[in-house]
């Protein structure tokens, strides 16, 4: 009889931790979920990211999340010939807030594009065409940033010299570091080059042109470096004959420092129309969110995949990314 008792309750222990395993299994599903948005997580095969609420054809791209996730900034345009504006949404008591204007780009006569978090969550940076002084007509494109006070951003602040000049600067995407990896094109020129400049002490470095390798094709911008600056995705304009529009390229960078020669990423981000200028990582390097047009779309939305397809294709040229 004993035995018997045993017996049972070995069972409904087993019975206890396999409803436990599969509860804590639903419960981090559900709370991956939240932290986008509640949008079911994609596979190898990308799909729009949050339709009607991020992505809702009103030409988006530029996308950052806090490290926690429970912030999102997007850009936003409302239509042909409007400027382009900073929107976010926050998860907060439960839910989502409704996206709105960022506080810090009210000023609806310029531009608010390409928000990226500094690594240490602190900053949110983003480029503007906005004068950083009384009396300035200029109106170049530039790279400005917001601190964190509290719950507020504080007011912009022109990130200056050397990284800015004026020329137009874009798209800057950082190191865990803290260096800043940004595009370029010089005064009165159309052509743009990606530059890198290192963070020491608190203060950005005299920036350095990148290699051939990233300043690939006839033209290319807005390249995106990982975190751990082992590689960068580059849309970029003539890599290959043939090839009409921008397309997303990866580079990778070899054990002794150097950079491979860049790698087309293809369907799974690329679209025959070529019009992909805008890539990134979310928080915990599980997927990639992009820019992208459909054929037969004049608006861009913003898709997302999962970097299983980044690892493999790193695995096909004998690299190893994102571990």
């Amino acid at each position: 009889m004993l035995q018997f008792y045993s017996c049972i309750h070995l069972i409904n222990m087993k019975n206890v931790l396999l409803i436990v395993l599969v509860s804590l299994i639903y419960s981090e599903t559900d709370a991956q979920n939240v932290l986008y948005l509640d949008q079911n997580p994609p596979s190898d095969k990308a799909i729009v990211f949050a339709p009607g609420i991020i992505s809702n054809e009103m030409q988006n791209r530029d996308i950052t999340f806090s490290s926690d996730g429970t912030e999102i900034y997007f850009r936003v345009v409302e239509g042909h010939d409007k400027p382009a504006f900073i929107a976010f949404t926050k998860f907060s008591n439960g839910a989502w807030s409704k996206p709105e204007r960022a506080s810090f780009c009210k000023e609806s006569i310029y531009n608010y594009l390409e928000p990226v978090f500094s690594p240490d969550g602190q900053r949110l940076y983003f480029v503007s065409d906005m004068p950083d002084c009384e009396g300035d007509t200029l109106r170049d494109d530039n790279i400005w940033y917001v601190s964190r006070r509290g719950n507020e951003w504080s007011a912009p602040v022109n990130i200056g010299f050397p990284v800015n000049t004026d020329g137009g600067e874009y798209f800057p995407s950082f190191t865990v570091e803290g260096d800043i990896y940004f595009t370029r094109n010089k005064k009165d020129e159309k052509i743009s080059y990606i530059y890198k400049s290192e963070y020491r002490n608190g203060v950005y470095m005299e920036p350095v042109l990148l290699p051939d390798q990233i300043n690939c094709g006839v033209d290319r911008f807005n390249a995106y470096v990982s975190p751990d600056d082992s590689f960068v995705v580059i849309p970029a304009v003539g890599v290959e004959e043939g090839k009409r529009g921008a397309f997303y390229y990866i580079v990778f960078r070899d054990s002794d420092g150097e950079w491979s020669y860049p790698v087309n990423m293809g369907d799974e981000f690329n679209t025959p129309v070529g019009r992909g200028w805008s890539f990134s990582l979310s928080p915990d390097l599980k997927y990639a969110f992009f820019m992208a047009t459909s054929p037969g779309s004049n608006n861009s939305d913003i898709f997302w995949i999962s970097t299983d397809v980044i690892k493999a294709l790193a695995g096909r040229h004998g690299k190893v990314v994102l571990n």
